[in-house]
């Protein structure tokens, strides 16, 4: 923000402060006034001052988290998630950050436990769904790839079969499956048979949205057979 722009957005939190002398809101906006400026030490002061009398106010406890991330302090910005978190349980975006945090630092396993809770509270989003098999993918693992594909199933169920990640995720789990599992004769069946139907679909979603690509998707999927 430049020194303009600073000094036309004090003016106005100065003319609010006047208007509204006790109003949380206008300490939030000066706070995050100072957040803009770089003024960390000064912002905290604030908010701390703010939650002396609301310790609850949810706004205030987010930026706090926001602030530690901006300044590069993962740790802090994970333990601020956390707390808040233990009171807030239902706030659907903090899970998704804090999921989102664990995979950046290759948590996978914390990042599991966050899309389980979003999945919980949130069954019909398909986004959720997808992240949560990306991850028990990630893990690998005959146990974590079995549940994984059947969340890569959800996805496109709940997507009327048009995300293209969840079938590629599909024919991923099938084929790492198949090398773990192989001998196994009920499992290599079902593990083909889902393959080929994932791949079919693939083939029908490239055909219709990006005809141009369907000899790189043959050939990505001719790489991608079950041994």
């Amino acid at each position: 923000m430049s020194r303009c722009c600073q000094g036309r957005v004090m003016d106005c939190i100065k003319a609010l402060q006047k208007q509204f002398p006790e109003s949380r809101r206008v300490g939030r906006l000066e706070g995050m006034l100072l957040e803009a400026k770089g003024l960390w030490a000064d912002a905290e002061k604030a908010y701390s001052s703010l939650l002396e009398d609301n310790p609850l106010d949810q706004v205030i406890h987010k930026r706090k988290i926001s602030m530690a991330k901006a300044q590069g302090n993962v740790s802090a910005a994970i333990e601020g998630l956390n707390k808040y978190l233990d009171i807030y349980m239902a706030d659907h975006d903090a899970w998704r950050e804090l999921a989102e945090i664990y995979v950046s630092l290759q948590l996978y396993r914390q990042a599991a436990f966050c899309y389980e809770e979003l999945i919980l509270s949130q069954p019909t989003v398909p986004l959720h769904h997808l992240a949560y098999a990306d991850v028990l993918y990630t893990l690998g693992g005959v146990e974590n790839l079995q549940i994984a594909k059947k969340y890569y199933a959800a996805t496109i169920d709940l997507t009327g079969g048009k995300n293209t990640r969840a079938l590629y995720g599909i024919c991923l789990c099938t084929i790492a499956l198949g090398q773990l599992t192989k001998g196994r004769n009920k499992e290599d069946k079902e593990s083909s048979e889902l393959h080929s139907l994932a791949a079919t679909a693939l083939g029908k979603d490239y055909k219709y949205r990006a005809p141009d690509k369907v000899s790189l998707l043959t050939a990505t999927l001719g790489n991608l057979k079950l041994s």
